[in-house]
């Protein structure tokens, strides 16, 4: 139990200490407009508080992820919360700042066009095809999670359940931020919070003993899975999720002072990185072996996990209401998903998106896309949803890293998270059997080769901004 709370406290900790280091790199303006200001319409960029900009990023980027992830995590052992710890501060609350600075420093521009901006055109394209395709993954992923939780609960037909979330994303994607999200979002939070320490206090309270194995230098995947490349794309959101990017400009827009950047973004991972511990715990605790964790996970994916898990530990009503805590994340993220696939896909053809018959030439393709994808098995969908989320998370780094190198400032704190991601996902890319199938001792080598390569080539070519010169208007 001792080492739980450590994890939890060293988190916390991180946001104090860490998060006030890459506040002051990033170097905050408090006195420089923001984009609900400059650029207000009532739709998309609306001025909103800063509690409530905290929680909807939180929904935004939390979903299924700091889940799902972490219980499928928990296969490997304690070594995942390891990872959930470091990854977090130094990696996945680093990428969210940035992601969240610059877009709100470039007057709310979705991430494909930040990163166009930092590191060209080339760059834009390739974020601009991941972006959306890694969005439709998510927002299906968010689709099929929660239809069949909810399938479990209730018995609908999962058809049907799918079918109410594809009309409620849809109505989601079109109106004002503030007219849903802004406020079903608090409510939602304090369903998560509930569902949060309910379920490690359950597991408290029935007398489980906590974290009974802590020997970090066993693999212990029933199936033997390798810890490394694996681990890191398995468990994403909790520790670095590329996803986030693609959230953070939804609330630089509605953000009012730069001063708030480190409590929503940074902030906001340090909270989902809590939760991801929580489920990683869950997974070491309450079962006895990784072979029992595994069999249920095998009869209906991390959902069967989270239903059990809730209904033992918290009896039926709390069972219930931590449930839909869970139903909620992965609905609150899908939808926001999906308004960031228009608002990507609103930038690259210029279309505005002040009035709804605008909205919706984008949104109705977008959603039939959507639905031929969700008839695609689960574990296929997020089998690439992970690879994909992770070289978001990876280029956004590297993106950050150059933005700070032409401002003449530390780029270190970017430069290695990002060199270690992109080991990760060169070696998985090479192995993996949506990749090249290589040997995957090769394919580690020649993943760490790569990141080496990418980081001098980086060292080498990236020159900082003559004295004086802004790579966006509003800097100045």
């Amino acid at each position: 139990m001792l080492f739980f709370f450590t994890c939890v406290g060293l988190l916390i900790l991180g946001y104090f200490t860490y998060g006030v280091f890459v506040e002051k790199i990033f170097g905050i303006d408090r006195n420089r407009a923001t984009p609900c200001s400059t650029k207000e319409e009532g739709v998309d960029y609306i001025a909103m508080p800063t509690w409530k900009v905290f929680f909807i990023q939180l929904l935004d980027i939390a979903g299924l992820g700091p889940i799902f992830g972490p219980i499928l995590g928990a296969l490997y052992g304690p070594s995942a919360l390891i990872w959930v710890v470091i990854g977090c501060i130094f990696g996945g609350a680093v990428h969210d700042y940035f992601s969240g600075m610059l877009s709100l420093r470039s007057g709310g521009k979705s991430i494909p066009e930040v990163v166009g901006d930092i590191m060209g055109m080339p760059a834009r394209q390739t974020l601009r095809i991941f972006s959306i395709v890694l969005l439709l993954l998510v927002g299906v992923v968010f689709i099929l999670g929660p239809a069949k939780l909810l399938h479990q609960l209730t018995g609908v037909n999962v058809q049907i359940l799918i079918g109410c979330i594809f009309f409620y994303y849809f109505i989601a994607t079109i109106l004002p931020i503030d007219k849903i999200i802004g406020r079903l979002y608090p409510f939602f939070g304090a369903l998560l919070i509930f569902m949060t320490f309910g379920v490690i206090g359950g597991l408290i309270f029935h007398g489980y003993e906590i974290l009974p194995n802590l020997d970090f230098f066993t693999n212990t995947h029933p199936a033997d899975k390798p810890i490394w490349p694996l681990l890191f794309i398995t468990l994403s959101c909790g520790a670095i999720s590329g996803f986030h990017s693609t959230q953070s400009p939804l609330m630089a827009r509605c953000v009012q002072n730069e001063s708030h950047g480190r409590s929503v973004f940074y902030g906001s991972m340090i909270m989902e990185g809590i939760i991801a511990l929580v489920w990683v715990t869950i997974g070491l605790s309450f079962y006895q072996t990784p072979e029992a964790l595994s069999a249920v996970i095998a009869t209906g994916s991390p959902a069967a996990v989270v239903n059990e898990a809730c209904n033992t530990l918290l009896g039926p009503v709390g069972g219930f209401l931590a449930i839909m805590g869970v139903i909620i994340l992965p609905i609150s993220s899908g939808d926001t998903a999906f308004r960031s696939t228009r608002l990507i896909i609103a930038e690259i053809v210029n279309i505005k998106q002040n009035r709804p018959g605008l909205r919706l030439i984008i949104a109705i393709p977008l959603f039939a896309v959507a639905f031929a994808i969700s008839n695609v098995e689960f574990t296929t969908v997020w089998r690439y949803f992970g690879w994909s989320n992770q070289m978001l998370s990876m280029m956004m780094l590297w993106t950050a890293a150059i933005y700070l190198v032409k401002k003449r400032k530390l780029h270190w704190i970017c430069t290695i998270p990002a060199t270690f991601m992109t080991a990760v996902d060169a070696a998985f890319i090479l192995q993996a059997k949506i990749g090249f199938e290589l040997d995957s001792t090769l394919s580690n080598i020649a993943g760490v080769v790569i990141a080496i390569a990418v980081l001098v080539a980086f060292l080498i070519y990236t020159k900082p901004l003559e004295e004086g010169a802004h790579l966006w208007k509003i800097e100045e």
